[in-house]
């Protein structure tokens, strides 16, 4: 394959958030199509040293060939322990892109999109057996309601969890279409696509474990930096972007500021930018899924 199938947003915002030394040693948690990661290597010299992590197949088909860049087949909640085995115990920069690229909505067979018919896959690792067809056949009534809501957002999420069971008990959910037929009735046609799109976003999310692999990131990544080291994270719905927010600025996922007996905060980075950073109207023409891109960089103090 060999391209650079995800565009990355905000570019060059968030290679500068990095503030790269040319020795210096970086890890890119989300690789992709390595668009980021070619940026990363062009910042460094023959010392430096790029670690990318990614457990899409499609994305280790695009490793890069070059002595300062070590892939890792995995998912990023294992940071730490993979930086240990190849022998590195403090890194000068973290960047994630949480987003999903068009590369996999495009591709009908993995579910990610409602655009195509297809299997309700939507697994970001194809060697895991747990899909979006899982949690629809499987879930509890009361848990399925539970995921449209909290990862949806959605108000009408045990309406609609009322109903997959109902059709599940006939006969098991399996496609894209026939899982668009039974969401139909429950959205007005004027925002029909994206409270549709809500509910794929809850399913990946489930399906990936995506908010609790964030926090662990999150954590781990105190626990590598070194002093001055950057933490640079582009988030694209707002329960990833809140999660990223407080723990940037409290070092907790609740948003609660401790302060010593002095009045100053008690955390362990300190925060670039106090508002994200979003694409304006150019890069958005360029680039659609940057619409929704919020870039937020941390210094480790």
């Amino acid at each position: 394959m060999n391209e650079v199938y995800h565009i990355p947003a905000l570019l060059d915002e968030t290679i500068n958030g990095l503030n790269i030394k040319p020795d210096g040693i970086y890890v890119d948690v989300t690789f992709g199509g390595g668009g980021h990661s070619r940026e990363i290597l062009s910042k460094l010299n023959e010392k430096g040293k790029l670690i990318a992590f990614d457990q899409d197949e499609d994305a280790y088909v695009n490793r890069l060939n070059d002595s300062r860049f070590i892939f890792v087949k995995s998912n990023f909640k294992y940071l730490k322990n993979f930086l240990k085995y190849h022998g590195i115990e403090k890194v000068d920069g973290i960047l994630g892109d949480l987003g999903v690229s068009f590369h996999h909505f495009d591709q009908a067979d993995r579910g990610f999109s409602f655009r195509f018919d297809g299997e309700l896959d939507m697994r970001m690792n194809k060697q895991s057996a747990f899909t979006a067809a899982t949690i629809l056949n499987t879930y509890e009534e009361s848990r399925l309601a539970d995921v449209f809501y909290l990862y949806g957002e959605l108000r009408n999420s045990r309406k609609i969890a009322s109903r997959v069971c109902a059709v599940r008990s006939e006969t098991p959910i399996v496609k894209v279409n026939q899982f668009l037929e039974i969401l139909q009735p429950f959205f007005f046609r004027e925002k029909e696509k994206k409270d549709i799109a809500r509910v794929f976003q809850a399913l990946r999310i489930e399906v990936n474990n995506e908010m609790e692999t964030l926090r662990l990131l999150l954590k781990q990544s105190l626990e590598v930096l070194n002093p001055q080291g950057r933490l640079v994270v582009l988030t694209y719905h707002s329960l990833e972007d809140r999660l990223v927010k407080n723990f940037m600025k409290t070092g907790n996922f609740e948003g609660n500021l401790e302060k010593d007996f002095y009045g100053n905060p008690l955390t362990d980075l300190r925060v670039i930018n106090n508002k994200a950073m979003i694409a304006g109207e150019e890069e958005v023409i360029r680039n659609p899924r940057s619409r929704s891109a919020k870039l937020r960089i941390a210094e480790k103090k």
